[in-house]
């Protein structure tokens, strides 16, 4: 999606004091099946341009082929499009010691920083379902007072959170109400094996609303 120039300029204004590198928008057809909502692109999505291009893309593939969906009909975004990054030393197989970029969770104030990005697209793009992948991209929507573990596999009917003003840092409520489905982000896999089959169990559910739209 192409986004008005002031707001990606205002984006990046509040989100240069944070250790954030590259920028991805979101990308898919205006009238998806269902719009996925990530966390934030990793080292190998602002490389290559594309969401969800890593390793846990080829899950998230995986768990869109099990409901006969394509990439290429849904859209996909997240609540932070840099790469939250920080740094760490790496010891090489020489014994050399090297500084390394890794991934991090993006904190409240990036993700306030990128919330006029979410807005807009919720604004103008129109989804039968938002799928919340993990807890950055449901608490972005519904608020910290919901927690993925709590509430995933369930179809939420609610408003939306998104910024009050241009200028603001706090969230108020949309009149309008959006079908929200959270589900674990598919990276959590590689941390959590045993979250697979409760995955799984959340696409099937999920089949059923896209089949009803």
């Amino acid at each position: 999606m192409e986004y008005p120039d002031y707001i990606v300029k205002q984006v990046k204004e509040r989100s240069a004091s944070y250790q954030l590198e590259g920028f991805l928008s979101g990308q898919g057809p205006g009238n998806p099946k269902i719009m996925l909502v990530g966390e934030a692109p990793g080292e190998t999505e602002i490389h290559n341009g594309i969401p969800f291009s890593g390793r846990a893309g080829k899950h998230l593939m995986e768990f869109l082929e099990r409901i006969h969906v394509t990439r290429e009909e849904v859209y996909i975004t997240s609540a932070v499009r840099s790469r939250p990054y920080k740094w760490r030393e790496k010891k090489e197989r020489n014994g050399e010691k090297i500084q390394k970029k890794y991934n991090r969770t993006p904190n409240q104030g990036e993700i306030l920083a990128h919330a006029p990005l979410l807005d807009y697209e919720l604004e103008h793009i129109d989804p039968p379902v938002i799928v919340t992948l993990g807890n950055i991209a449901l608490q972005r929507l519904v608020g910290k007072n919901h927690k993925i573990t709590d509430v995933h596999g369930e179809l939420l009917k609610q408003p939306v959170q998104q910024l009050k003003d241009s200028c603001c840092t706090e969230f108020v409520w949309t009149e309008k109400e959006y079908s929200i489905f959270p589900t674990f982000h598919p990276a959590s896999i590689f941390y959590n094996r045993s979250l697979l089959e409760l995955i799984y169990e959340d696409w099937e559910k999920l089949k059923r609303y896209v089949i009803k739209n």
